[in-house]
């Protein structure tokens, strides 16, 4: 591996680009233009056959008004709207705003070491990176918004993710991959100065503990009481492990060989999963309670978070990739072949209330920061520049695994949506009503739900309890989260294609695992990119901590940051309201005002590389979120309603138990209200902070950006350019060009064509 540092203009190696000594070490970029943007007659009917079916779908969607509208029109317009941004719009911002150049070397390249920095191929890297950022979100929020019709979370997860969600994610993958790999509060420190630097890092540091507790409270919901579940979700660590060790030891390179192994074992655990459940001794083992799990989670953080990367986290989250891109597309095919009618209203009655029974507030702006992930996700500019720029083998491959990976996440997104908007409503809302509200029995679920007064909707006790039994469990009143939702959509549209009613059971198991397993893949990179955050800050004032090959320092951040998000899982855990009810609102606006924080300092990044024409490209997701978080925030900080209102709701209670009530609104018991007293206390006052924080990372980005677009840059922070010394495709599938490179590369030793020697392609 070269260690010179060498400016290209300068650099003596053959036209393509490369050491002298080597094949060339990129495609030549107008080669690849040619290749790309040449238009046959075949290659203009496919994207005009593409645009008119997402037109048709998206007039389906938005203006066919009816008894129904079918749920095939949601896919397509999915769909084709992704394939045209991809294309279009992120080659555009590729060209114009990133302008990568795979002479250079990326961070895997010339700080590998084996545990974080390794240049990993670009699929296991995108497996990665898609598990890493598809937690819980896209499960959760869009089935808690489906309480306001489908058509407004449909706009905002697929418009949302073209011009907000993905081009944040490129973006912060990309200016961190040409910075050493640095976390988001370490840019921000470095571009916008002290103020606005430590409170970038105060907030990330803060938002991401949320997060990390908020996803791990999900996979302990979705696993509680679920032998089936855990056993599964278990037999995948063992599974990585193996997959880790194969590619690096045993055969070393063999991708697809892995894959194909990996996939296998997986299936097996999936089936043996539900053989385990069934055995008394299966049951007995893997029935874990809440607490339990929550303990388990935790170990496992830590655990996944100081190992290798290459060891478990990269071959168990392209494992976890498998499953879960197979699954929604699964699903996807499924809702075309059958084609189920969606009969919910596209803009329902609680659009315009704040009481609706999944989660209370407007639809302005309410919606925009339930629909967090799927749509814009701060959590996701933390794994940008985290574990991901870290592994990434060549620039040109952001774009792939930073937009592309987004647009595969939003997919998840409308699939879940679909899911929720396609069974009964009042199934529906029996679910995603806390106990409280619901009193935890089928007959306080059907008197809670009927009481609500919707058009249509009418629920007994017989019916809930049948759908309990239909998918196998003992009930499924207030089975809240979002993952529970999804599963009993997934097996209402699964069984009419695959296996009939009495296959209801086994999809249903099939989906928690699914869910559980694609969540908990996010619980153990957020920790490893949590221990990267904190090394970071303290290494501005310990050096010792900047020192990536530090053991003891790792070690003793990943503990930190453990504690930190554990003790909030277990208060959600232990909530006797439920933890998602009471956390996930707070979870949804911390995220947001993440995401303001990461596109403000990308502004000021492009700002300061005399990008000032395509700043809009940045600004207009960025003006968007900051009106959309702020406006939340002043709703949950200072509403007078206690539905709405942290402090209003924390008032009100704390008066209601010095009045000696036992009982208050949903609360039914002293304990219930004394929680909802603590927890508003803690929201609120995180609230405030998070708000503030945000604003002033904002204002300071917006002063640098103008001084920089009337001349006044800053000295760029990139690291130094080093010449790479090897080469890699940079989509999925590769051109022509770029295969005819690759067999260059391949024809050398292993040892020359890689910079570690060890094998990743």
């Amino acid at each position: 591996m070269s260690t010179t540092h060498r400016q290209p203009a300068g650099a003596s190696q053959p036209a393509e680009g490369g050491p002298a000594d080597l094949p060339p070490n990129r495609v030549d970029p107008e080669v690849l233009d040619r290749e790309q943007t040449r238009w046959t007659p075949l290659r203009i009917a496919l994207w005009v056959g593409i645009a008119l079916l997402g037109g048709v779908a998206w007039v389906m969607i938005a203006f066919a008004r009816g008894e129904s509208v079918n749920a095939i029109w949601f896919v397509f317009a999915a769909v084709c709207s992704y394939f045209i941004a991809y294309r279009f719009y992120a080659k555009f911002i590729e060209v114009k705003l990133a302008r990568p150049d795979d002479r250079r070397a990326t961070p895997a390249e010339y700080h590998a070491n084996g545990k974080d920095f390794l240049p990993t191929d670009r699929r296991v890297l995108y497996g990665h990176h898609f598990a890493a950022i598809a937690g819980a979100g896209p499960l959760v929020g869009p089935v808690l918004a489906a309480q306001m019709g489908y058509l407004p979370g449909t706009i905002w997860i697929i418009v949302g993710v073209i011009l907000a969600g993905a081009v944040q994610d490129y973006l912060v993958l990309f200016f961190s991959m040409r910075r050493g790999g640095r976390s988001l509060g370490q840019m921000a420190r470095e571009e916008l100065g002290v103020v606005g630097g430590y409170a970038a890092i105060v907030a990330a540091l803060a938002i991401m503990v949320i997060i990390v507790a908020i996803l791990a409270l999900v996979v302990v919901n979705s696993l509680g009481e679920s032998p089936w579940g855990v056993f599964s979700v278990g037999m995948t660590i063992p599974i990585a492990l193996f997959m880790g060790v194969y590619l690096r030891y045993l055969r070393p390179g063999k991708v697809m060989e892995i894959s194909v192994i990996g996939f296998g074992l997986l299936m097996a655990a999936i089936v043996g999963g539900g053989w385990v459940a069934d055995t008394e001794l299966g049951a007995q083992l893997f029935t874990l309670d809440r607490v339990t799990l929550a303990w388990c989670v935790i170990g496992y953080g830590f655990v996944a978070a100081v190992l290798p990367v290459w060891l478990l986290l990269s071959p168990r989250d392209y494992l976890s990739t498998f499953m879960k891109v197979g699954t929604i597309v699964l699903l996807a095919a499924a809702i075309v072949v059958v084609r189920p009618e969606i009969t919910v209203p596209a803009v329902s009655e609680f659009a315009s209330r704040t009481d609706g029974p999944a989660f209370t507030g407007s639809l302005f702006p309410f919606l925009f920061v339930t629909i967090a992930c799927g749509a814009l996700s701060g959590f996701h500019a933390l794994i940008a520049s985290g574990t991901t720029p870290k592994m990434i083998e060549k620039e040109r491959q952001a774009r792939f695994i930073g937009y592309g990976g987004m647009l595969m996440e939003s997919f998840v997104a409308i699939m879940a949506l679909v899911a929720a908007v396609s069974i009964d409503r009042g199934i529906y809302f029996a679910m995603n009503a806390s106990p409280a509200a619901t009193m935890g029995t089928v007959e306080g679920a059907a008197a809670f739900v009927n009481s609500l007064g919707l058009s249509g909707v009418h629920v007994t006790p017989e019916l809930l309890q049948g759908t309990a039994d239909a998918v196998g469990e003992e009930s499924i009143v207030s089975r809240t989260g979002g993952a529970p939702t999804l599963a009993v959509g997934l097996s209402h549209i699964m069984h009419q294609w695959f296996g009939g009613p009495s296959m209801m059971s086994f999809w249903y198991h099939f989906a928690i695992m699914f869910e559980a397993l694609f969540i908990l893949t996010a619980v153990d990179a957020g920790t490893r990119v949590a221990r990267f955050m904190l090394t970071d800050t303290l290494g501005n004032f310990f050096p010792r901590f900047r020192d990536v090959n530090w053991r003891a320092g790792a070690w003793l951040t990943t503990a930190i940051m453990v504690a930190g998000w554990g003790s909030i899982l277990i208060l959600g855990v232990t909530d006797p309201l439920g933890g998602i009810n009471t956390f996930f609102p707070l979870f949804g606006i911390a995220n947001q005002l993440l995401a303001a924080i990461a596109l403000a300092v990308c502004l000021a990044i492009a700002a300061n590389l005399g990008r000032a024409r395509y700043l809009w490209i940045i600004l207009i997701p960025l003006a968007f979120d900051v009106v959309v978080t702020v406006t939340g925030s002043w709703h949950k900080i200072f509403s007078a309603d206690p539905k709405v209102g942290y402090w209003a709701s924390h008032t009100a209670f704390k008066d209601a138990l010095a009045q000696g009530k036992t009982s208050f609104g949903t609360a039914k018991s002293v304990e219930a209200m004394e929680a909802v007293v603590r927890n508003t206390f803690v929201q609120g006052t995180l609230s405030i902070l998070f708000v503030v924080l945000t604003i002033i990372v904002v204002v300071v980005a917006a002063v640098h950006t103008v001084k920089a677009v009337r001349g006044q840059r800053r000295a760029t922070h990139e690291d130094p350019f080093v010449e790479s010394r090897f080469y890699a495709p940079s989509g999925l599938v590769a051109t022509p060009s770029e295969k005819a490179l690759a067999r260059q590369w391949e024809a050398l030793p292993l040892e020359q064509r890689t910079p570690t020697g060890g094998g990743h392609h």
